[in-house]
């Protein structure tokens, strides 16, 4: 038995509203999608001062390799002093931030803020 381990990345829906990129991220968040993904964030976080807002809330899955993917994004738009947000109310994620130390680095938020 084989198994098909292309490399994918999840759904990615990209909108800017007010100079604030929503992306909206579905799906699994692992090793198979992380090299592709990460070539996508890195596009949205190439300006300066880039305004990021992550919105997880349709994430399935997310394993340490998609972590990864998650504090490289923070460390680029830091790096262009730009802002991250991360949306979601996932409690497993959450604890999985709580469990890694991951919980204050993100600026979390239970819901997409209003934007004009």
């Amino acid at each position: 038995m084989t198994e098909n381990l292309t490399q994918t990345a999840p759904p990615l829906a990209v909108r800017v509203a007010t100079g604030t990129t929503v992306a909206e991220l579905s799906g699994e968040i692992d090793l198979l999608v992380a090299q592709s993904l990460t070539a996508r964030l890195d596009a949205l976080t190439a300006a300066t001062c880039p305004d990021l807002v992550l919105d997880m809330s349709a994430v399935s899955f997310i394993d340490c390799q998609g972590l990864g993917v998650l504090c490289r994004t923070r460390n680029r738009v830091l790096a262009r002093q730009g802002r991250l947000r991360l949306i979601t109310r996932d409690a497993c994620f959450l604890r999985l931030l709580r469990i890694v130390g991951l919980t204050d680095v993100f600026e979390i938020h239970p819901r997409l803020p209003r934007l004009s």
